[in-house]
């Protein structure tokens, strides 16, 4: 019977919506919030339990308004979960701090009607005239379909919808299937359903806001963002990996990734400085250096300076990233055309697992990742990584590492500086002054352990020089060692620690 055979892809369908809202949910409170494990576990106990809920409360649903009940579910989840994204951005940009509140309450109401759909959809199967298959049959195509729809769109949504749409967007598609398949059951059960009329028309007007607000949805959310970043957006994107935002005021440019500052370059360059050159100011004879991370080619710029060095590679995970900050005009301007350089070799892939696949060994290793707020980046600050660049490093050559601050997140930056020992090296913490950030730490290590600061340099900076490295290396009494463990994959203690960290700064 072909109302049972649409009935059955319509479960596909509301399938496919459920998960999306609740990969959204994760997705955004890991781009906001940080911490990617706990926000996708948290949200998804409380979604499932939620479901469990709806599945609950459908058993108190008429029999004779089973039809009635899931147009209006299938109404409601569209309008909710389609804004979900649009709501929680404007949410985290203007009022900040009820935002985990009003994610959870909007997860929770989502997970109840999401709940509800399926047995609604079964008992309206199981009541389809004579040519109805038996119940057996009905849950076993039901939770077939179920199943096929969170399938699909658990690989479509990493793949494509999120990178190629954006999160407000994506979940707007989906509200306009929830919203679709109500006005499809208002016309095929026309006749079984009280003041369809009126239903047609509900469906309608949801069906016009979620397409209205479709086209509306990069305004929404550059408005938002501008309410969160406070200053001009000039691009904004949202890739498979992270969202990127770059904005402008005056003549300073901001890049922020998942809405952490990540430099301004009106101090930029203090940070560079010091990231580079008391290493590479030691390795006159380097000729090969190789950037992890740095995908804004501002390392990169500064080991240009240097005229010995030969080739650079520079590992990024992110193409989007690389591809912006080598084809928009004001940011190729701030890295002075590093990533157009004949020297630069840019490779976008995971960092981890291009070092164990790798053989070449370089003079100088550079590590710019960004601090380590989640499990997928805490490996990167892990022993068996820091041992893998070891088997990267040439015997004389140098190691340094961007090692969050000292000052603000001192059980992280020590805890670097222990995995670097347990890796087998000798280290040389450091810190600078950049206004944007405060003190922030850097860790310098090598084999052999006979490294001395620089006294002068032989390129001209502007903010580094031989007193100002001398500084560096030393630590006042309130940025002094804390004793913590190292960073290993079993625990990732440094994620915890940068937690902590955080969570007092904040208080």
């Amino acid at each position: 019977m072909l109302q049972q055979r649409i009935l059955i892809l319509s479960v596909f369908i509301v399938a496919s919506c459920g998960l999306a809202y609740e990969l959204i949910a994760g997705a955004l409170a890991s781009y906001l919030l940080g911490d990617s494990i706990l926000q996708f576990s948290s949200i998804i106990g409380c979604y499932l339990f939620a479901m469990g809920v709806g599945s609950h409360l459908s058993k108190y649903v008429k029999e004779q308004d089973t039809l009635a009940c899931f147009i209006d579910i299938e109404l409601l989840v569209g309008l909710l979960g389609g804004l979900s994204a649009t709501l929680l951005f404007l949410v985290f940009a203007w009022m900040g701090t009820p935002f985990r509140t009003v994610l959870y309450v909007l997860v929770f109401l989502i997970g109840v009607l999401v709940g509800m759909e399926i047995p609604l959809v079964m008992r309206v199967l199981n009541r389809q005239g004579e040519n109805r298959p038996d119940f057996a049959e009905i849950v076993s195509r039901v939770l077939t379909f179920d199943y096929l729809g969170a399938l699909v769109v658990s690989l479509l949504f990493p793949l494509v919808l999120a990178p190629k749409l954006g999160m407000a967007r994506t979940a707007l598609l989906f509200g306009l299937l929830n919203a679709a398949v109500a006005l499809w059951a208002t016309h095929t059960f026309k006749h079984e359903i009280k003041a369809h009329r009126a239903k047609q028309t509900r469906a309608a007007i949801v069906l016009v806001l979620l397409i209205g607000s479709f086209f509306y949805a990069d305004r929404l959310t550059q408005w938002s963002e501008r309410g969160l970043f406070g200053d001009e957006i000039i691009h904004a994107q949202t890739t498979p990996y992270q969202r990127l935002v770059v904005t402008k005021w005056k003549d300073d440019l901001r890049l922020h990734i998942n809405g952490n500052l990540q430099f301004s370059s009106r101090d930029e360059h203090r940070y560079h400085e010091a990231l580079v050159h008391p290493t590479l100011e030691k390795l006159p004879w380097a000729k090969r250096v190789l950037i992890l991370g740095g995908g804004d080619g501002l390392a990169a710029r500064e080991v240009l300076k240097h005229k010995n060095i030969e080739q650079i590679t520079l590992v990024d995970l992110d193409p989007a990233m690389t591809k912006l900050f080598s084809h928009s005009e004001p940011l190729v301007k701030l890295n002075q055309g590093a990533f157009l350089n004949p020297k630069v070799h840019i490779i976008n892939a995971d960092a981890g697992q291009w070092l164990e696949q790798n053989t070449e060994q370089f003079d100088a290793i550079i590590a710019d990742f960004p601090d380590p707020s989640n499990f997928g980046l805490g490996k990167l600050y892990s022993v068996p990584i820091y041992r893998l660049m070891a088997r990267h490093l040439s015997e004389n050559g140098l190691l340094v590492i961007q090692s969050t601050s000292p000052y603000f997140a001192p059980r992280s930056y020590w805890c670097i500086n222990a995995t670097l020992k347990e890796a087998g090296f000798h280290t040389y913490p450091y810190h600078a002054y950049v206004p944007s950030f405060g003190e922030w730490g850097f860790i310098l290590a090598d084999k052999k352990g006979n490294y001395a600061p620089p006294t002068q340099y032989t390129e001209p900076m502007r903010f580094l020089d031989g007193e100002v490295t001398r500084l560096m290396f030393t630590f006042p009494a309130d940025m002094q060692p804390w004793p913590v463990e190292p960073n290993r994959l079993n625990n990732q203690k440094l994620v915890h620690y940068f937690e902590q960290d955080w969570r007092q700064v904040m208080r």
